[in-house]
């Protein structure tokens, strides 16, 4: 007898095909049958079974492959908040860690305290919290104990740059450089799916191009992708993602780009350049295999600090705070920030109206969320900057931001073309994050989908689910199949949206009815179970798959 049955549905199976009626079994956490009234449906099938223990009504409803969120920081948060409501009330069944070169492992006991207090405006720095991993065969462990949804892991270029030679802004010794590939290569073994890099972070942004080019033949023997977050997404975009071509080409990795977006006003307009320039690297004459993610907004977001210059970042956090408290220093600062273009801010002088807080470590900030940096600044009767410097004392750099640079049409543009994946790049702390951290699965579903018609509810899915599955290389994952692992998700197409604001940024979606992950429902009937079926999925010489 079946465990579970969805009678009637309407079956998107995440290649892009055609929608199909079936009615579809799950048993042992995976989909046993496939019964199909539409003679002409392109899918696995198999007899119906006679019974269930428990039988959903999906008439009218869409049955698909779990959601894949392509670059998530939940590092932290699917340990703490196990439940992981952001995820799970939206249909994501896998989501991708260790994302822009900065996470948890592999670490040091030198390196983990400075990590947690660099990223804490990403993921937090919760107390009487048990950091008890090092290495990152260790951290997918931590992750087998129970978390909501699966996971993949990529080893972070900038923590491990860490460990090989710290904050120094300069290029790697030849020992040096020869440590950074066994970190990767180890980081691999023990199941990553590939290498991030954070180049507009420190200490990431400190790598040259033949330092990442090494790593990457070290990821491409084993398997693996890069995602980086490239130098630039603002007026040095083109060329930051020319970069990342060469890497890929000469290194022979595969490039998955992370968050592609074309920012700010200098790039308006411009999203067929970047498509020109990825297609002609997908062309046979290169070939390199390449995909991307973006999410479905027009802010970004990200810490306050992220906006410094990088030479004022060199030595770490506390190296930072020291030259914050310099007034030469912080002059040098304010004439890159506001007048030459901070490497921080894409090369772009900072617009301190488009600088809004979402985020602040020490509470007895909280006046400032919501406002921009150009308001705080007016209330206060000082700069801009002076307003920036003294929140990143105060909150000692913990302060997270939505930044509103955005452009439309090149949303629309980049989410049609034929390498594009969804990704949230959701931050989950902070008294407003960005919304896309619960909205972005629906939002594509229902604002692009459904209510704009950018792109085919097929198309939408097959961006979710399958596209992203064969980037990862999942077993057995990302589309509906008999015999594949049941993560599902059972949505009404009519009424799908996201209810997340910028002003109550953790509201779940509607429209989502079922969510299982592994064969076990996390979401019955729009509520969370509290169930914790994922697990970390290991790469594998044949794939991914979980141990």
């Amino acid at each position: 007898m079946a465990e579970l049955l969805f009678r009637g549905a309407t079956v998107i199976d995440g290649t892009g095909a055609d929608r199909y009626r079936a009615d579809v079994a799950v048993t042992d956490g995976v989909i046993a049958a496939i019964n199909t009234t539409d003679t002409d449906a392109d899918a696995d099938t198999s007899a119906r079974p006679a019974t269930a223990a428990r039988v959903i009504d999906a008439d009218g409803l869409v049955l698909a492959p779990g959601f894949i969120d392509m670059h998530a920081h939940s590092d932290l948060r699917a340990l703490v908040e196990r439940d992981h409501p952001s995820r799970v009330t939206q249909g994501v069944t896998c989501e991708v860690l260790g994302q822009d070169g900065l996470s948890y492992a592999p670490v040091d006991d030198t390196t983990l305290p400075a990590l947690r207090r660099q990223i804490a405006g990403w993921n937090g720095d919760p107390e009487d919290f048990d950091w008890d991993w090092r290495t990152v065969g260790e951290y997918l462990d931590r992750l087998d104990q129970g978390i909501a949804v699966n996971a993949c892991y990529l080893v972070p270029h900038g923590s491990v740059r860490m460990l090989a030679m710290g904050w120094e802004n300069r290029e790697p010794s030849r020992a040096e450089l020869n440590r950074m590939r066994e970190l990767v290569a180890q980081g691999l073994r023990e199941g990553a799916v590939g290498l991030s890099s954070g180049l507009s972070y420190t200490p990431g942004m400190y790598a040259g191009t033949d330092e990442l080019i090494e790593l990457c033949e070290v990821v491409a023997a084993h398997g693996g992708y890069h995602s980086p977050h490239q130098r630039s997404y603002g007026a040095g975009a083109l060329g930051g993602y020319a970069e990342m071509i060469e890497i890929s080409r000469r290194s022979g990795c595969p490039l998955h780009l992370a968050h592609a977006t074309m920012n700010f006003g200098v790039n308006a307009g411009r999203a067929a350049e970047f498509l020109d320039l990825i297609d002609a690297a997908m062309s046979e004459s290169v070939g390199c295999d390449i995909s991307l993610d973006t999410y479905p907004y027009l802010p970004g977001s990200t810490t306050l600090a992220a906006l410094l210059p990088s030479w004022s970042a060199e030595g770490g956090p506390d190296a930072t705070l020291a030259r914050l408290a310099d007034p030469a220093a912080r002059e040098r600062i304010r004439r890159d920030v506001e007048e030459r273009g901070s490497d921080g801010n894409h090369g772009m002088v900072v617009d301190w109206r488009t600088i809004q807080i979402s985020g602040v470590r020490d509470t007895a900030l909280s006046d400032a969320v919501g406002q921009n940096v150009a308001e705080i600044a007016a209330a206060r009767a000082v700069t801009g900057t002076d307003a920036f410097f003294d929140l990143l004392t105060a909150d000692r750099l913990g302060t997270t931001i939505l930044h509103h640079v955005g452009n439309e049409e090149n949303v629309r543009a980049i989410m049609r073309h034929r390498a594009h994946t969804a990704g949230s790049d959701g931050l989950l702390v902070g008294a407003r994050p960005h919304p896309r951290a619960w909205g972005t699965f629906p939002r594509y579903l229902g604002h692009y989908s459904r209510d704009l018609g950018v792109l085919t509810l097929e198309e939408t899915i097959a961006r979710m689910t399958g596209r992203p599955a064969r980037r990862l290389r999942l077993d057995r994952r990302g589309l509906i199949r008999l015999g594949h692992h049941a993560d599902l998700v059972l949505f009404d197409p009519r009424t799908v949206r996201d209810t997340a604001t910028f002003e109550q940024p953790r509201q779940a979606a509607e429209g989502v009815v079922e969510v299982l992950v592994n064969g076990v429902s996390v979401l019955t009937d729009g509520k969370p179970t509290g169930a914790l079926p994922g697990r970390a999925l290991r790469r594998t010489e044949q794939g991914v798959s979980a141990i």
